[in-house]
């Protein structure tokens, strides 16, 4: 088993930015791809953003690319999400997901997933 734990979190004003974390334990990430995903109140869980292997390649959701950056620490087992210039619209919960699919990661599907930590932007 994997499990992820978020973190970081926050109320931020708009153009602000956050650097969520996700801390995994269990099985090494090394050879799962990676993902961020947000859900706002009323809205389905949406894929933001993730980073596959061997390469390492990144994927952005249109509504944050040019915004967020994805990375790994494979010593530390962690996976970040660095997001800036934020907006009203970024608010949801945050959640980290493994998946031994990359194109799963995309289509909001995974093997395991976090408790998700809250974003809140505010104008």
């Amino acid at each position: 088993q994997v499990q992820l734990v978020e973190s970081g979190g926050g109320l931020v004003q708009a153009g602000g930015s956050l650097r969520l974390s996700c801390a995994a334990s269990g099985r090494t990430l090394r050879t799962y791809g990676m993902g961020w995903f947000r859900q706002a109140p009323g809205k389905e869980r949406e894929f933001v953003a993730a980073i596959t292997w061997p390469g390492g390649s990144t994927y952005y959701a249109d509504s944050v690319k040019g915004r967020v950056t994805i990375s790994r620490d494979d010593d530390k087992n962690t996976v970040y999400l660095q997001m800036n210039s934020l907006k009203v619209e970024d608010t949801a919960v945050y959640y980290c997901a493994a998946g031994r699919s990359e194109r799963g990661l995309l289509a909001v599907r995974a093997d395991y997933w976090g408790q998700g930590t809250q974003v809140t932007v505010s104008s």
